[in-house]
C-alpha cells in the first residue's frame, strides 16, 4: 500500500478535516481526498464518512487507523535516522495540541525541536479538546500537551504558554457587530453555536459560566466539534458565539469578533507533562521554553 495514502488517511482520522489534513501535509486538498479515495479502493472498505459539516471515521476506518499509523511512524523513523546519522538518539515525544488555537504555534515548534533537539522526533497528534489533555498524559497517551487550567490532576506540571482574552463571535452583518464592546447580557434572546456537551470543552464551560452568572441559560441551536466549525456557522447567521482571542488567526468572512464588555477576561493556555519524564520530552520542553517563554499575567480577570 502507498505510504503517501496511509499518511493521508492519518491526517484525515486526526484531524476530521480534509483542509486541515492538507495543510499538515502540505499539499492541496483534493491530492488529500484522492488518496484517501485510493486507500478505500486499496482497503476495500470506507474509511471514513463524509458530510457537508463533519468528517467521521466508519467502524473500517476506526480498525485500520493504529496500523496505518504503525506504518506511517515506521516511515519516519527510518528516513530521521538516515538524516540523522551520526547524532545521538533520544527517542520520540508525542505532542499533543487542540484545535485551532494552537495550530499557528505548531510549524515553529517543529522547526525548533528539529533545529536544537536533532535526536528526537517530535509527532503532533490532535487531541480536538484541551480538556482531555490531562487525562491523555497522565495515562502515558501523550508527553506533553497542549491544554487549559484549572489543572486537578496529581503527578502532572504544567506552565502557562497564553492568556487567551474572552471574545463574542457574531455575524458581521448584526447590530451587535459594530459595537467597541458586547454586553453578555446582549446575547441572552440570540442563538448560539458552541461545543457539544459531552465533549468537556473548556470555551463552552467558560461560556455557561459567564452567561449563569448573568442570570440566563444561553439557547444552544448548534453545536460543532471545532472553533473552525462554529466560527463559520456564526458568520453564516446561525448564532452567536463566546470564543477567545488564539482563534482570530482564522480567516472567516463575514464573522466580527467583538470583545466582552466590562473587565478583559482571559482562559490560561498552558503545556503540561508529567513529573518525571524521559531525557527527549525534557529536551522538547527545554526548546518550548526557549521558544515562548512564559508570558506576564495580564491585567483583568483570568478565569482559572
Amino acid at each position: 500500500m502507498d505510504l503517501k495514502m496511509a499518511q493521508a488517511f492519518v491526517m484525515v482520522a486526526e484531524e476530521l478535516h480534509f483542509t486541515r489534513a492538507a495543510e499538515r501535509l502540505e499539499v492541496a486538498q483534493p491530492l488529500v481526498s484522492q488518496r484517501v479515495r485510493k486507500f478505500e479502493a486499496e482497503l476495500g472498505h470506507p474509511v471514513v464518512e463524509r458530510t457537508t459539516r463533519a468528517v467521521k471515521l466508519t467502524p473500517a476506518g476506526e480498525a485500520a487507523l493504529p496500523h496505518a499509523r504503525q506504518m506511517v511512524e515506521s516511515a519516519r523513523l527510518m528516513i530521521r535516522a538516515a538524516e540523522q546519522e551520526g547524532t545521538p538518539v533520544l527517542g520520540s515525544v508525542l505532542l499533543g495540541y487542540a484545535g485551532a488555537s494552537s495550530r499557528p504555534w505548531l510549524p515553529a515548534i517543529a522547526r525548533a525541536v528539529r533545529r536544537q533537539a536533532a535526536g528526537v522526533d517530535l509527532r503532533l497528534r490532535s487531541m480536538v479538546y484541551a480538556g482531555s489533555a490531562p487525562s491523555l498524559v497522565a495515562a502515558g497517551d501523550l508527553d506533553i500537551a497542549f491544554g487549559r487550567r484549572p489543572m486537578t490532576y496529581t503527578g502532572l506540571l504544567d506552565r502557562v504558554f497564553e492568556y487567551e482574552r474572552v471574545l463574542v463571535g457574531v455575524p458581521s452583518d448584526h447590530r451587535l457587530a459594530a459595537l467597541e464592546e458586547i454586553e453578555i447580557g446582549d446575547l441572552e434572546q440570540l442563538p448560539w453555536v458552541m461545543f457539544p456537551a459531552q465533549q468537556g470543552s473548556s470555551v463552552r464551560d467558560m461560556g455557561l459560566r459567564l452567561a449563569g452568572r448573568a442570570g440566563f441559560t444561553p439557547r444552544v441551536v448548534q453545536e460543532a466539534p471545532d472553533s473552525y466549525t462554529i466560527l463559520g456557522l456564526v458568520a453564516a447567521g446561525v448564532g452567536v458565539t463566546l470564543t477567545v482571542s488564539s482563534v482570530a488567526h482564522v480567516e472567516t468572512p463575514g464573522l466580527a469578533l467583538v470583545p466582552l464588555a466590562g473587565p478583559a477576561r482571559y482562559l490560561t493556555a498552558t503545556l503540561l507533562h508529567r513529573r518525571k519524564v524521559t531525557p527527549a520530552t525534557q529536551a522538547v520542553l527545554d526548546v518550548l521554553a526557549a521558544l515562548h517563554p512564559e508570558p506576564q499575567r495580564p491585567e483583568g480577570l483570568v478565569l482559572d
